[in-house]
């Protein structure tokens, strides 16, 4: 066996001048634009007042915008039109372009607050823009510079998900961008496209969806920027190339994520990196509790799924996200992974912090040649399911080395595998590349597994705790690879070494090259890695209708809605206090330790079964207003197990029920989020428990007699998977939604007339089969909810 030579990382700061020096610089800078045709800013910029629309700004100038000024972009080009050579446009202070009122839900924001066309040289500073769907647009505009930019309250999308239940149509489809997408459909507040040398620094983004959109940007550098507690992404990339990405927060980037409910994430990201981004440089950066903390995946183009956008065929050599590094960074607390980069090669991740990522830590399918060295895994795969779980996650991956990493508390450390994804394996981008699993090397890595792993949920609790995991569902495509000089600690009794069938079995003797060198060029001041210690944990995210809640100002979220029992979560900080003014019973409950919230819960006044009613919430940088309809109702509830599939067999469905054991209970509402859980896992079921079925295969009939007014009722039910509801009037009895089908979590709306005010009887009939399950249901009146 050769010797492990293991060269130690090089960290290189950002360039510290003195004052004459950077005199000096700035001479000679100033002597180069003017030999290239580019104009100086004067030492005294003049101003521009900005009141109206389409504005153009073709000199150096400072900016001047009446405080409280509505400027709306209703042509979509932009309100400040900026377009010269070299020119300086500086905001000044207090200075802020709006363009919808803060009222203005988010998702109704529009236009362009800055436009920036074919201007090479310009230089931005202090800019304020809110109110937008997209803050500042800028093409074409070689080495261009954003400094000190602030971007807050723009565009973002209305989350359906709940703290109960994932609603799918969140999800963010990033795989399409050659039509400015991005931005087109999700907003942003800084999107610049088909530029090189760009300098992004210090710059701000709060309260929106995506932060800074990076299409075709080459050879720039974005750093000291803080683009965080965002629904979307925090800095997104698309066929952009030798950058550096240095010493940025994007936290909190993220959607799809209720703790110990669902985690899902839904293609948010704190970095996205997608089609052919090749030779950048990640270094230093805070990309904690994104869906994915870093999301990179090499494009349809370069798999071959869909046809070159220009035309031209891609090269092999670029097919796939290639040659890039990510060093010394903070990869944790996603609801799914850590480092997603799939169908790439080459790539390098080096001494990166990657821990609590509920499904894994790198997933790296189909990628090849990629270094994994000096990382720090944790605690990776709580909320896991499927083959992914764990530290390191690669599918049909060959020729990789996992170096010198901690692997401490993993649901399983180190997994590869070789499965039969049929037509997948065949587009061209693929197949060129493909070796199956063969040549990956494990070695001189620490791997402990300890007592105190999270792993503890009922449905894991007899899982065993891997260290490697090899699977081959073919034959000889999993082989050759390398497992050795590996430490062991194993102190917990599900903890064991391999889980390799034979055949597969690593080598753990041989010959290999560990060799790796990085140096880490990091640019910037700031130091985000580890900046907010106080927000560690993937309890931490705390999703409300918009967003992630900033753990600063206030937010107001629907807890649940039990029939007769609304509860609202109010978070934040209010010193002055909360005041609440509610049209029907309301008690506000104070919070129990420090972040977490106040617990409003409306209840019926008197006892009719229907009542509207009108909610206020008033504190300071809080005004909330809900309107609603609280339904007193009862519900009779049978959970029991099946054998026979309800969709192809429903006789034989119904005649599980009726033979084996039930758990019938009396429930107030239908809001059963079970999650990964079944009936006997439910507090709901407690005290039938002995009776009540496990996940997956198990049915639910629900039955419920209310009074209602005459009107037109809606029915909205959230279920995965199957669903079938029936409300019998003295009409008769009509099928209001039918969905009975295996899918995931999925909405479902029906409506039904009732001639006169009467007793109204709603039947459910629900099954799962296996995953994540959820059965809600609410009803309430068709038309707009009445006012109190």
């Amino acid at each position: 066996m050769s010797a492990i030579r293991l060269i130690t990382c090089t960290r290189r700061g950002g360039a510290h001048r003195t004052k004459s020096s950077s005199r000096v610089l700035a001479v000679i800078a100033g002597a180069l634009l003017s030999q290239f045709g580019f104009a100086q800013a004067p030492a005294e910029l003049p101003v521009v007042k900005v009141t109206r629309d389409n504005t153009a700004i073709d000199h150096s100038c400072r900016v001047v915008i009446e405080p409280g000024a509505l400027i709306a972009d209703p042509d979509n080009n932009g309100v400040i039109q900026i377009k010269g050579r070299g020119i300086t446009v500086e905001f000044e202070p207090g200075s802020v372009l709006q363009g919808g009122p803060t009222t203005t839900d988010p998702d109704q924001f529009t236009g362009v607050g800055i436009t920036v066309t074919d201007s090479p040289g310009v230089t931005l500073r202090n800019l304020r823009v809110n109110g937008f769907k997209v803050g500042l647009l800028a093409q074409n505009c070689d080495s261009l510079t954003l400094d000190n930019a602030g971007f807050a309250d723009n565009y973002r999308q209305r989350l359906r998900s709940t703290p109960s239940a994932e609603d799918g149509q969140d999800w963010l489809f990033p795989h399409e961008n050659d039509k400015h997408e991005w931005r087109t459909q999700h907003g942003a507040a800084v999107c610049i496209e088909r530029s090189s040398g760009v300098t992004v620094k210090n710059v701000t983004v709060r309260r929106g969806q995506n932060g800074i959109i990076l299409d075709r940007v080459n050879d720039s550098r974005i750093y000291d920027n803080d683009c965080s507690f965002l629904s979307g992404w925090g800095i997104a990339m698309w066929r952009s190339c030798g950058n550096i990405i240095s010493r940025n927060a994007v936290d909190f980037c993220v959607r799809g994520h209720s703790e110990g409910v669902y985690n899902r994430g839904q293609d948010s990201a704190g970095f996205l990196f997608f089609e052919q981004c090749h030779r950048n440089a990640f270094l230093e950066n805070s990309a904690t509790h994104g869906g994915d903390c870093f999301f990179g995946f090499a494009g349809k183009e370069a798999i071959g799924e869909r046809p070159p956008a220009d035309g031209t065929p891609v090269a092999p050599e670029n097919a796939g996200c290639n040659d890039n590094l990510l060093m010394e960074n903070d990869f944790s607390y996603a609801p799914a992974h850590g480092i997603e980069m799939t169908f790439s090669r080459r790539n390098r991740f080096i001494h990166n912090r990657i821990v609590g990522n509920a499904i894994c830590g790198v997933w790296g399918g189909y990628s090849n040649d990629t270094t994994i060295a000096e990382n720090n895994f944790s605690d990776n795969g709580g909320m896991a399911y499927g083959l992914e779980c764990g530290g390191v996650n690669i599918e049909h991956g060959s020729g990789n080395r996992i170096i010198a990493n901690s692997f401490i508390n993993n649901r399983c450390a180190v997994h590869l595998w070789w499965d039969d994804d049929g037509n997948l394996l065949k587009l061209p981008g693929v197949a060129g590349m493909h070796r199956g699993v063969v040549g990956n090397i494990i070695a001189q890595n620490h791997f402990e597994i300890n007592p105190n792993h999270p792993f503890t949920s009922p449905r894991e609790r007899n899982s065993p705790l891997v260290v490697i995991r090899l699977r081959d569902t073919g034959d000889g495509h999993v082989k050759d690879n390398l497992y050795t000089v590996n430490a062991l600690q194993l102190t917990d009794p599900r903890a064991t070494e391999f889980d390799v069938k034979p055949g597969i079995e690593p080598t753990t003797t041989g010959k290999f090259d560990a060799v790796y060198q990085e140096e880490n060029h990091a640019v910037g001041e700031k130091h985000p890695v580890g900046a907010r210690p106080q927000l560690r944990g993937r309890d931490q995210i705390i999703m409300g209708p918009w967003g992630p809640w900033d753990h600063e100002s206030p937010m107001v979220r629907t807890r649940s809605r039990e029939g007769g029992k609304h509860v609202y979560e109010v978070f934040g900080n209010m010193p002055e206090g909360l005041g609440l003014t509610c049209s029907v019973t309301a008690e506000a409950v104070a919070p129990t330790a420090p972040g977490r919230p106040t617990v409003v819960t409306v209840t019926p006044k008197g006892g009719a079964d229907v009542q509207p009613y009108r909610l206020s919430l008033k504190a300071k940088d809080l005004n909330f207003t809900a309107k609603d309809v609280l339904i007193a109702a009862s519900w009779e509830v049978v959970a029991f197990p099946w054998s026979k599939d309800p969709r192809t067999d429903f006789e034989g469905y119904t005649a599980d029920r009726k033979r084996v054991p039930k758990a019938a209970v009396t429930l107030p509402s239908l809001d059963l989020n079970f999650g990964g859980r079944g009936p006997r896992d439910m507090p709901q079921f407690a005290e039938v428990r002995d009776k009540a079925p496990g996940p997956d295969h198990f049915g639910i009939v629900a039955v419920s007699t209310m009074n209602l007014p005459k009107g037109v009722w809606k029915i909205t039910t959230l279920t995965d998977d199957g669903i079938r509801v029936k409300a019998t009037t003295k009409a008769g009895t009509t099928t209001v939604i039918e969905n009975w089908t295996w899918h995931g979590p999925t909405r479902d709306q029906g409506i039904f007339k009732v001639e006169e005010d009467q007793p109204v009887t709603l039947a459910v009939e629900y099954f799962e089969i296996d995953g994540h399950a959820v059965l809600q249901l609410n009803i309430e009146p068709d038309s707009a909810r009445p006012n109190p």
